[in-house]
């Protein structure tokens, strides 16, 4: 992707001040609050990343958008980018940051992508099963995907547990082809 070399250098320098000011938490919170009102704000990123729009009005829209919520530390990363002509990256410093502090405090990102949004119950007691096979504190992140039909794909690491209905459709019909073809014989 393009700009994640960026992203990554961006999100390592504020959090490596972060750390000095013993403030990384704080920072992680706001850059998970930036990412999620770029994601369900399709129109602030698009004006993000207008080059026709003046970077003063960006400037002003954020500032507006976030100053009475967020650190003086990210609103510094906000300013910092706007004068290195790097704002469109904002979005992808902050998912960033979130990855590489995560993993500065040992969390373990787990991928759960099911048909329907899942319930906090269920996001809880899937969280707590995780946690007690991978022995790890873990974060979910859940993607909606209606394609998979029912049931989930859960992926820790380089582990992919698929119980899906359309995994196990294409596993039943793959079965059966093979049968057709044997038969066939």
């Amino acid at each position: 992707m393009k700009g994640t070399r960026a992203a990554l250098r961006y999100a390592k320098a504020t959090l490596n001040l972060a750390k000095e000011k013993d403030l990384a938490s704080n920072i992680n919170d706001d850059m998970s609050l930036i990412d999620k009102t770029l994601d369900e704000n399709s129109e602030l990123l698009i004006m993000l990343q207008s080059p026709i729009i003046k970077s003063a009005a960006k400037k002003s829209v954020l500032n507006e958008v976030f100053s009475k919520k967020v650190n003086a530390i990210t609103i510094g990363l906000i300013n910092l980018l706007i004068e290195n002509k790097r704002l469109p990256l904002l979005q992808l410093v902050a998912k960033e940051y979130k990855v590489i502090y995560d993993f500065l405090k040992g969390i373990e990102i787990a991928q759960v992508t099911s048909a329907i949004p899942l319930t906090k119950e269920l996001e809880a007691r899937l969280l707590k099963k995780v946690e007690e096979i991978i022995g790890k504190e873990i974060a979910l992140k859940n993607i909606v995907d209606p394609s998979i039909i029912g049931g989930f794909i859960l992926r820790v690491g380089d582990k992919q547990f698929d119980s899906s209905v359309s995994n196990q459709l294409n596993t039943l019909l793959e079965k059966f082809e093979d049968n057709h073809y044997i038969s066939k014989l």
